[in-house]
């Protein structure tokens, strides 16, 4: 197919992530870590300096960004801890999280919404849950939802749906990659209409996105703190971008 060779293709970087993806026993070898270099911190470990946040909700404990809701002590609705350096287009975003009950994401290329209330974004999301049941998956908050599903390179034509126009892998084994209650490694890459997340050295999920009316092509970065009826607990560190 002429689209999905697109695709593969996009960069030659990106084609060697993708190309690692191919189908293999679920014992086979994991994609060995991408080039470390021209990437720098934007979390300093120790202050929530750079960032903008409820704090109320969010801390600086042992190294990591922590956001945190309890029973009875909730935000009025999903709320971010937003990184204020930049708008970046074309990046390369890697972290280590670990999530406690509930559900967490990091949203890229998004913008505020001050008029629902502050410290609330809008756009692409690398969805994180406890259950892992949307772990990988892409999902636009306050727009399209689930616009790519953990295994699928997924495809939006200008002023229509997502469909699936290929495979990363078979969704179960991607899952049972994903550390539960435990420190997980995300790295996002975002060029172009084309946006490849993965954890733990395995691709989730690939989206590029068509709809010129509501795809974003740079925006802000944030960590998200999901309402929950049970509380939840989202420790984010060791946060470092590359911007091309």
């Amino acid at each position: 197919m002429r689209l999905q060779t697109t695709v593969f293709g996009i960069t030659l970087g990106m084609a060697a992530v993708l190309y690692s993806q191919a189908p293999r026993p679920p014992r086979g070898p994991m994609v060995p870590p991408l080039e470390e270099a021209g990437f720098h911190s934007i979390f300093d470990g120790k202050t929530l300096g750079g960032w903008d946040c409820d704090p109320d909700f969010w801390r600086v404990e042992n190294g990591s960004i922590v956001g945190e809701t309890k029973v009875g002590h909730q935000p009025k609705q999903n709320i971010f801890c937003i990184w204020k350096g930049g708008s970046p287009g074309d990046f390369e975003l890697k972290l280590q999280y670990k999530l406690t009950g509930g559900n967490s994401g990091i949203q890229y290329r998004s913008v505020e919404m001050p008029s629902v209330n502050k410290w609330v974004l809008k756009g692409y999301q690398a969805d994180i849950d406890a259950e892992q049941r949307f772990t990988g998956q892409v999902y636009e908050e306050r727009g399209r939802g689930f616009v790519a599903l953990r295994g699928q390179i997924a495809y939006i034509p200008d002023g229509k749906k997502p469909g699936s126009i290929g495979s990363t892998g078979n969704d179960a084994e991607l899952k049972g990659l994903i550390k539960t209650d435990d420190w997980n490694d995300m790295h996002i890459i975002a060029r172009g209409n084309t946006l490849i997340q993965l954890i733990n050295g395995r691709v989730m999920c690939v989206l590029v996105d068509d709809d010129k009316a509501n795809r974003k092509m740079d925006g802000e970065i944030g960590i998200q703190l999901h309402l929950t009826t049970t509380g939840m607990k989202m420790e984010t560190r060791n946060i470092r971008i590359k911007t091309f």
